[in-house]
């Protein structure tokens, strides 16, 4: 066993036992390499990485290539899940070489943390022009040995080059405006797959972010060219492969355009951001319905809506099933592999069918899933797809598609399980907080409410500290034991974020209170204004905070699979300053949405989340604070408080209790009888007593200029 033993990572756990001499990432690790005057070989990973383990399988556990490493180089390993700011500089480094990234990353390094030399998986022999991990091995040995000179030369100019490439896309200085957003609508238009749904070729990743973008973009405009691209690309989505027919869940992406075959890992992130497009899509759709519109340009919304709320539903108890961890949080990813084969506990050829369900109910449910003999998978196995949903609308195939689901998804559990990644990420249980939180308000789920609230709990328990006056958050934990690594300005945004959303559904302001230290600490040791007159959003605290000296700050703007850290920040910031009126929090969000609009229309599938929050802005964002009657346990408002969860609104905040008690919006508020205001900035239109009419009030044929 190597030094990895006694790491917290799972993933760092699972190279234990290479005869590679691991070091984890320290200022060790890079004396060592000066003592010994040689590189550092860094690999970065992650757990459900398939080509990881191919990697670990086929030279870490060499011996020979393992001599070769340890003779040659100090070995680090890192988790990506852990170390985002390692992995962002370093990735940075290998898409700038390369013109491509991805993991497992490899990369070589001076002893000063330079990077040199960069690829990403290695093969052990040489496969079509790409050469062997050893030959490689052997390159930069003797480079290192022979030109030491241009080397160093060459990594001291890549750094200062990746210096010069960040932190700022523009000197703009205000937010996206509303013809930034519907240049963005225009893009996306442009550059969706009228075929598939989605955007773009394969290989293909669900765009929650941009998703959740044409959303509000519709509550706020009532562009209907919007919610048409979300309608065709959430129902691809989820009657494609991408999908998990059986248990609900998304995968990390399709490699294919068409969402047939998936890359079988379930990442945390993934389904928490989906779990609140989905949600929001039964909303809109809910909405439309309920308002009498049935159809879109001819298409049916019944379905759809039937559609959106099965997968909202499928998805919570997906998240609560399979990725909750003993203390009540949830755990980073499932692993691709089973018994050290991708998607083997997910595949299915005809003949399993049959074996399980009986003939009749076998050759059924293969036409149902798509099941080929041919299959769509290696060895003639097929993912499961449901996409005719006209083979099981009738009430006698729906109930029969029911039975047959359950007794597969029991045999299936006699499979191998997909290993689980335990590690608990602050900023992605923030997301789940708050996904679960608002699709439980929605869809009257209160035990999914309950759910965020174990997990916000057990997140602010085991990370959150105080030091020197102020919060400290710790991104990772693993049962009850806390990690080393420091929040990153992502872990601060989205857990508050996240408390701020739970602390509207539970009408608590001690989530708020969390939330507002968070945004603190954000505020005070993550951003610096520069002479110019813009402001930097760092990845990483300042060192004198937690912060870890790397060769370059990361303050990357864009959004990738998960939020980043500025624009999460920008939505934390808008929606703390709506609940709260404060001036500083909203200046800030503006700041940090600043260098977007340039990538609204060039690039707006990279800034999702971004956009996402500049919707919520031009909206206001709308302020929705329901004053109920002082009577303790009294169920008057009740419909109020459904019918500000259940409109859809591009952002809204919503605060709900006794007059005077908790949220600023509450302030000064008498109401003698159940009463809700709309309110922009806390100017206030007429108050409502009536469901509907706070309906009206939010819907998006009223603009800003409609309040009085």
């Amino acid at each position: 066993m190597n030094r990895l033993s006694r790491s917290l990572s799972p993933y760092l756990r699972q190279h234990a036992d290479n005869p590679v001499d691991w070091r984890e990432w320290s200022s060790d690790a890079f004396a060592e390499a000066r003592e010994r005057d040689v590189p550092v070989l860094l690999s970065v990973g992650y757990a459900a990485c398939h080509w990881c383990h191919v990697m670990a399988h086929e030279s870490f556990e060499d011996e020979a290539t393992a001599a070769q490493m340890n003779a040659g180089f100090v070995n680090v390993k890192v988790d990506r899940e852990e170390r985002p700011d390692i992995d962002s500089v370093y990735m940075a480094a290998v898409v700038a070489m390369t013109r491509q990234g991805g993991w497992p990353m490899t990369v070589f390094l001076t002893p000063d943390g330079a990077p040199f030399f960069a690829g990403t998986y290695y093969p052990p022999t040489p496969v079509q022009g790409m050469p062997s991990f050893r030959q490689v091995l052997d390159a930069v040995s003797t480079a290192w040995r022979d030109r030491r000179e241009d080397i160093v030369e060459q990594a001291g100019g890549l750094v200062e080059h990746l210096r010069t490439q960040s932190p700022e896309l523009s000197t703009l200085t205000s937010a996206p405006t509303v013809d930034d957003l519907a240049g963005a609508v225009d893009a996306l238009s442009r550059d969706l797959d009228a075929q598939h749904g989605g955007f773009g070729g394969a290989p293909k990743f669900p765009p929650s972010m941009t998703l959740e973008q044409l959303l509000r973009h519709h509550a706020r405009t009532g562009d209907e060219r919007a919610l048409r691209m979300v309608l065709s690309t959430c129902e691809a989505m989820a009657r494609g492969g991408l999908y998990d027919q059986l248990g609900g869940g998304f995968a990390r992406y399709s490699v294919d355009a068409g969402w047939v075959v998936p890359h079988f890992e379930k990442m945390l992130y993934d389904n928490a951001q989906l779990l609140g497009v989905y949600a929001h899509l039964t909303r809109t759709l809910d909405a439309l319905v309920g308002g009498g519109a049935t159809e879109l340009d001819g298409q049916d919304l019944v379905g759809p809506a039937a559609l959106a709320r099965r997968v909202t539903t499928e998805t919570a108890e997906f998240l609560l099933r399979e990725l909750r961890t003993g203390e009540g949080a949830f755990a980073s990813s499932l692993d691709a592999d089973s018994d050290g084969h991708e998607g083997t506990f997910y595949v299915w050829t005809p003949e399993q069918l049959v074996d399980v369900l009986g003939e009749d109910d076998g050759r059924w449910a293969a036409r149902v899933l798509s099941v080929t003999p041919e299959g769509t998978f290696e060895g003639g196995a097929s993912v499961l797809q449901l996409l005719d949903p006209d083979l099981v609308s009738a009430p006698d195939d729906a109930a029969r598609w029911e039975r047959v689901r359950t007794v597969l998804a029991e045999a299936r559990e006699q499979r191998t399980r997909p290993g689980r990644d335990d590690k608990v990420v602050a900023g992605w249980n923030g997301m789940a907080v708050g996904a679960l939180a608002e699709a439980g308000m929605i869809l009257g789920r209160p035990d999914w409410v309950d759910a965020a609230e174990e997990a916000a709990g057990h997140v602010v328990a085991l990370h959150l500290g105080t030091e020197d006056h102020a919060v400290h958050l710790r991104r990772v934990s693993l049962g009850t034991e806390q990690g080393d690594a420091g929040g990153t300005l992502e872990d601060y945004a989205l857990l508050a974020d996240g408390l701020l959303v739970l602390s509207s559904a539970r009408r608590d302001t001690r989530w708020t209170e969390i939330a507002r230290h968070l945004l603190d600490t954000v505020l005070d040791r993550f951003i610096e204004e520069s002479p110019e007159g813009g402001t930097t959003f760092y990845d990483t605290p300042d060192a004198a905070h937690d912060g870890v000296e790397l060769v370059v700050r990361p303050a990357d703007p864009g959004d990738n699979a998960s939020p980043s850290g500025r624009s999460a920040a920008a939505g934390a910031l808008l929606r703390y300053a709506a609940l709260s009126g404060s001036h500083r929090h909203r200046q800030a969000a503006e700041a940090a949405l600043a260098v977007y609009p340039v990538l609204a229309r060039r690039a707006p599938r990279f800034a999702g989340h971004a956009l996402a929050v500049a919707e919520a802005m031009a909206d206001g964002p709308r302020e929705v604070a329901v004053v109920l009657p002082t009577a303790p346990g009294s169920s008057a408002g009740d419909d109020l408080v459904q019918a500000a969860w259940a409109t859809p609104t591009a952002g809204a905040v919503i605060a709900v209790g006794p007059e005077g008690t908790g949220h600023p919006l509450l302030a000064d508020r008498p109401a003698p009888v159940p009463t809700a205001y709309v309110c922009r900035g806390f100017v206030c239109e007429r108050p409502v007593t009536t469901a509907a009419d706070l309906r009206q009030l939010l819907s998006p044929t009223r603009t800003t200029e409609d309040t009085p």
